[in-house]
């Protein structure tokens, strides 16, 4: 599988061709470009809690997931991320019909087996991940950063999968979005020791130490590697190059642009 990037409207969109071909499913992962916010929101700043006009936020939705293509009465399932590793089962009491309608549960990751509900995960520099089962047709999206990756955010969604929905591992498809690289994410030890304590000698190949002592990171490779060992196919996960701190001008950045800023979103809908 491959991240791909296409343009529909005026709105980059990239996603995985082995999701896409899979049918049964919508997806993507936005970049900053193809929105109406202004200012340091612009131009697609979907993030609904950066300080940006609603209604410039409302438009960058409609044009975002009319690229995807989702359904017309699209609902929601959206969480407050906490960088832990806690999936939660999204059913008809978790979906909102208004982008911001409250929140009322705190989690990092959202899974359901119902069409028409969008889960829209959020990020600027931490990896997004979106899982699809076309056999058993459940999806997954999910939010880890450096601290979701090192809990194992991506192992507990797919054995979240398995218990709830009677997903099996070699039938899931995983798509890893645009995030920090380690060309970018440079840190202090505490970080490659999450990662080892976590995950072992498997982790090794994605931590190298630098000149000046510190360490960079790969942390789609740790997640990919990851869902590898949770049961997944290798060739059914998908990872983009991009790094979020490395191209600015097209993703929006944390470690970049600070906390003045928009948000990307990643989704994903049974249709």
């Amino acid at each position: 599988m491959n991240i791909l990037e296409q343009t529909k409207n005026g709105v980059p969109v990239l996603y995985a061709d082995g999701i896409e071909a899979a049918g049964g499913a919508v997806h993507g992962f936005s970049t900053r470009k193809g929105g109406v916010s202004q200012g340091i929101f612009a131009s697609l700043n979907l993030g609904l809690t950066r300080g940006d006009d609603p209604e410039s936020v409302r438009e960058n939705y409609r044009r975002f997931l009319s690229a995807v293509g989702t359904m017309d009465k699209t609902t929601f399932a959206m969480c407050n991320q906490v960088h832990g590793d806690t999936v939660r089962a999204i059913t008809t009491a978790d979906v909102k019909s208004d982008l911001y309608g409250k929140l009322h549960y705190e989690a990092d990751g959202m899974m359901t087996a119902i069409p028409g509900v969008a889960l829209v995960g959020f990020s600027a520099d931490c990896i997004p991940v979106l899982l699809y089962d076309p056999v058993r047709r459940v999806i997954a999206a999910l939010h880890s950063g450096w601290r979701g990756t090192a809990a194992g955010i991506v192992t507990r969604a797919v054995e979240r999968m398995e218990e709830v929905y009677g997903c099996r591992p070699e039938n899931i498809l995983a798509a890893i979005g645009p995030g920090i690289g380690p060309c970018c994410f440079e840190t202090h030890e505490d970080v490659p020791n999450a990662m080892m304590a976590a995950v072992a000698s498997p982790a090794l190949p994605f931590i190298k130490i630098k000149e000046n002592g510190k360490f960079s990171v790969d942390l789609k490779g740790i997640n990919a590697k990851r869902l590898e060992l949770a049961g997944l196919e290798p060739d059914h996960i998908a990872v983009c190059g991009d790094c979020t701190a490395c191209m600015e001008d097209k993703y929006w950045s944390h470690r970049r642009q600070g906390a003045e800023r928009g948000s990307m979103a990643a989704v994903i809908e049974l249709t």
